[in-house]
């Protein structure tokens, strides 16, 4: 195995800032150093801590093998899995301490681990797929807390709420520089199929089939919604009322978004045009939604919901990955909020898919296709969502339900504006299309 003092500064630079999961890429690093180190049976956990020229700096987490890259060797990522297994506790170089935890039942559950497959498709993370019956994901840029994935799973298991992947443990760091949470294990849904390969594929092969399965993921959410907000006596879950500035604190951050983002539109974009010079019109339309009434209450929720976020088992809906969006940091991803921000992220989903389906599929969706899967979306939320967490009356759902579209669909253009310029008509359309839409007053 590797040792820690053969690790070159030089050396794990270019392997973090080279990874898939490394959070800042395109900055100058002025140096790196291990804060900490724990060795492990078979692996060596390693805190790295990464500083920029200007002072600030990421932590991440490392588990070295034969090589630096430890959790691609199926001893290390076993190893790893067994130590949540037997809930021990190892100490590091320093005075902290490494602490494996696991939940009742999972120490017995039946796999041996021979085979594992790392999942290359995770784009901050590292997770192993083991036997198709578990899964490993290690969180690599570290910051102080709880990390939402685990506080969520957790609850949401002790609550009942069963369209999720079970959660079997976690291991966490717990000491100075920071206390932080470096990984889960769930149960795999071996057969479960991608909400978003199966909207496209269903798109393509038989519209019907897929409006037939939105509703019942409708109800799933407003079912998930519901569990979040059902415990009144736990401080980090308790449904709050909306302060009253809390609103206009949200109109206010996407009203600056607007602003920046259309200073710095290119005139070139064809794509554009639809929106070219309309940022105060976007802007007054915010400004018109703002005036919702009731807000209903905030809550604890998924955060960063979309079909990729889903799994289809054949008869029911699976709820994934609840870290929030990795952009935001860990406090922001507590925060408690409305539950229409989710539900805007998943209609904007709708949105998506029904465009990408012409430029994957090669194929075009029926017309009126996306307003009726928001339609039996919407409609199978509202029959399990508790209607104490939603605002009262149509009017006031929808106008706080737009704010939060209008507020992702601005995300959305400057994600494609940056990363996928092909893909900008779908952001544009739905920029478009709240435009025009009467807003009552």
């Amino acid at each position: 195995m590797t040792q820690l003092r053969a690790l070159d500064e030089r050396e794990l630079i270019d392997y973090v800032t080279t990874q898939r999961w490394y959070g800042s890429k395109g900055r100058e690093v002025a140096r790196a150093g291990v804060v900490d180190h724990a060795e492990l049976p078979g692996l060596m956990l390693v805190l790295l801590e990464i500083v920029f020229p200007e002072g600030t700096h990421e932590v991440y987490q490392l588990l070295v093998g034969e090589t630096l890259d430890g959790l691609s060797e199926a001893a290390v990522a076993r190893e790893l899995v067994h130590l949540v297994r037997t809930g021990v506790s190892q100490r590091t170089a320093g005075e902290a301490a490494i602490e494996f935890h696991s939940v009742e039942g999972f120490a017995g559950l039946g796999t041996e681990l021979v085979t594992s497959r790392p999942i290359e498709s995770e784009q901050s993370n590292s997770s192993v797929v083991f036997d198709d019956a578990l899964y490993l994901k290690a969180f690599r840029r570290l910051e102080p807390g709880l990390n939402p994935e685990l506080e969520m799973l957790r609850f949401l298991t002790e609550h009942g709420f069963r369209n999720i992947p079970p959660l079997g443990g976690w291991y966490s760091y717990l000491g100075l520089p920071l206390e932080a949470t470096l990984g889960i294990v769930q149960e795999f849904i071996p057969h479960g199929v991608d909400g978003w390969e199966l909207a496209l594929d269903d798109l393509a092969e038989a519209p019907e089939r897929f409006l037939d399965r939105v509703r019942g993921l409708g109800a799933v959410t407003g079912s998930m919604h519901a569990v979040l907000a059902s415990d009144p006596g736990d401080p980090n879950f308790s449904p709050e009322a909306p302060s009253l500035e809390s609103l206009g604190l949200l109109t206010a951050s996407v009203d600056e978004e607007i602003e920046q983002l259309f200073l710095t539109l290119p005139e070139e974009l064809e794509a554009l045009e639809p929106i070219a010079g309309r940022g105060e019109e976007i802007r007054d339309r915010l400004r018109q939604l703002t005036h919702a009434g009731t807000t209903g209450r905030a809550i604890r929720s998924h955060g960063d919901l979309h079909l990729g976020q889903t799994l289809w088992t054949g008869d029911t809906w699976i709820i994934l990955d609840f870290e929030g969006e990795p952009a935001r940091s860990l406090a922001e991803r507590r925060r408690k909020r409305s539950p229409l921000r989710d539900v805007a992220g998943m209609l904007r989903s709708f949105a998506y898919v029904t465009s990408a389906v012409g430029i994957l599929r090669g194929t075009s969706a029926p017309e009126g296709w996306e307003e009726r899967a928001r339609q039996e979306f919407l409609d199978g939320y509202l029959e399990t969502v508790d209607p104490t967490i939603v605002p009262v009356g149509q009017e006031a759902f929808d106008k706080l339900l737009a704010v939060f579209e209008l507020e992702k669909a601005v995300y959305e253009l400057r994600y494609e504006l940056q990363m996928r310029p092909e893909w900008l008509a779908i952001p544009v359309a739905g920029i478009v299309r709240m435009l025009e839409e009467p807003v009552a007053t």
